[in-house]
């Protein structure tokens, strides 16, 4: 495993647990999806080399301040 699968696995549990918390309607769907992105980051990432995700990374925290932002 590498430092990049840890990382992007940590983002993924906070984003769920967040989600959970929240209640049901589409601010929590953007959420879930969100956590989906970082848990598909971390797959690729256990894999190759993920130099190339970054973009999708910073994609990804982005929603998610936004998402923050709109609560």
């Amino acid at each position: 495993m590498s430092d990049a699968y840890d990382y992007y696995l940590s983002h993924a549990v906070v984003a769920t647990r967040k989600a959970r918390q929240m209640p049901h309607g589409p601010i929590r769907d953007k959420q879930r999806t969100v956590a989906r992105v970082y848990h598909l980051l971390a797959k690729e990432a256990a894999f190759a080399s993920n130099v190339q995700y970054i973009g999708d990374f910073r994609g990804a925290r982005k929603a998610e301040r936004l998402i923050s932002r709109s609560n």
